[in-house]
């Protein structure tokens, strides 16, 4: 056991005396990995902050199905259990003949001339639903239960998703999808850019000690002794671009918040976001580590696998 732990230690002094020897080329590799890094956190915080405010849209936004004055309590009724039954329904809320005029008039207070215009003819709004969604993203399905002909039928016009508003739910649910897309897509592209140049940096590394690796094979060396260093080097690489990039990320919210306060650009609320990091700090300086390690460690013991054994063959 004791010479169990006396290898392991000068594997890891070896990874430690390696990276302070290839202080260039850890340079280069420590700098794209931040950028991986700092990119998969921004997209975990933009993600959640668009998660946010796309739910706080979604619980403004509801389909108002408009009803026939000859649709029965019993026919309201079955619709609404068939609608709440729905995977994408969240609520479903009646709206009488009586209280959407209450509503009217409470929106039309400053109008007059709409208010007597409306007396005068009575009560010509219709009775409604309203449906609220789970997930924006997926209205459409609600619309099509809604367009079915036992169920336009009941109805006394077209729903309330429809034309502008329609569109501009649909923008917004597009954007956000579009974000989500592109922040993976990028973290893909850098995560594989930094393991490509942390595997040219561990194979310049091989052949720079092509010498000492023939010596320490001659000498009856470990694959895993003559390995071990460079997992271990690369490791470091993970770790210390994660506290540079939970730094750099740090200190950018912090001058954002400072900055913008509460305000928000686009889909992305600053102070949420802001909020969000600060909240959950340890996790995403944990997962941060988790991620740079695993970066660092698979590029190095694929670089060792293919070209360590080539090299000591010579």
């Amino acid at each position: 056991m004791k010479h169990w732990l006396i290898t392991q230690w000068r594997i890891i002094k070896a990874g430690l005396q390696n990276f302070v020897r290839n202080a260039t080329l850890a340079v280069a590799a420590v700098a794209v990995m931040v950028i991986t890094l700092t990119i998969v956190l921004f997209s975990v915080i933009a993600n959640a902050t668009f998660n946010n405010t796309v739910q706080q849209i979604t619980d403004k936004i509801d389909i108002s199905m408009y009803l026939k004055d000859t649709v029965t309590n019993d026919q309201r009724n079955s619709l609404i259990q068939n609608l709440e039954q729905l995977p994408n329904v969240k609520s479903v809320s009646y709206v009488s003949k009586d209280m959407a005029l209450s509503i009217y008039e409470k929106l039309n207070q400053s109008q007059p001339d709409l208010l007597s215009a409306i007396s005068q003819t009575g009560n010509p709004l219709p009775a409604s639903l309203d449906i609220k969604p789970r997930d924006s993203n997926k209205i459409q399905d609600i619309k099509n239960y809604l367009d079915k002909p036992e169920i336009l039928a009941l109805q006394s016009d077209q729903t309330s998703y429809s034309g502008d508003r329609k569109a501009a739910i649909d923008k917004i649910s597009k954007a956000t999808y579009f974000f989500r897309e592109a922040g993976i897509a990028s973290v893909i592209v850098f995560a594989a850019v930094s393991m490509l140049i942390i595997f040219n940096t561990i194979r310049m590394a091989i052949f720079n000690r092509r010498d000492e690796i023939t010596i320490m094979r001659l000498l009856g060396a470990s694959s895993w002794y003559i390995r071990g260093p460079f997992v271990v080097e690369s490791i470091i690489y993970g770790v210390v671009s994660a506290i540079i990039s939970l730094t750099l990320c740090n200190l950018l919210f912090s001058v954002s918040s400072s900055a913008l306060g509460a305000s928000s650009l686009g889909l992305l609320d600053i102070h949420y976001a802001n909020d969000y990091f600060a909240s959950h700090f340890w996790l995403f300086l944990t997962g941060q580590m988790a991620i740079g390690i695993l970066i660092g460690a698979v590029s190095s013991l694929i670089a060792t696998r293919r070209y360590l054994k080539f090299r000591t063959s010579k």
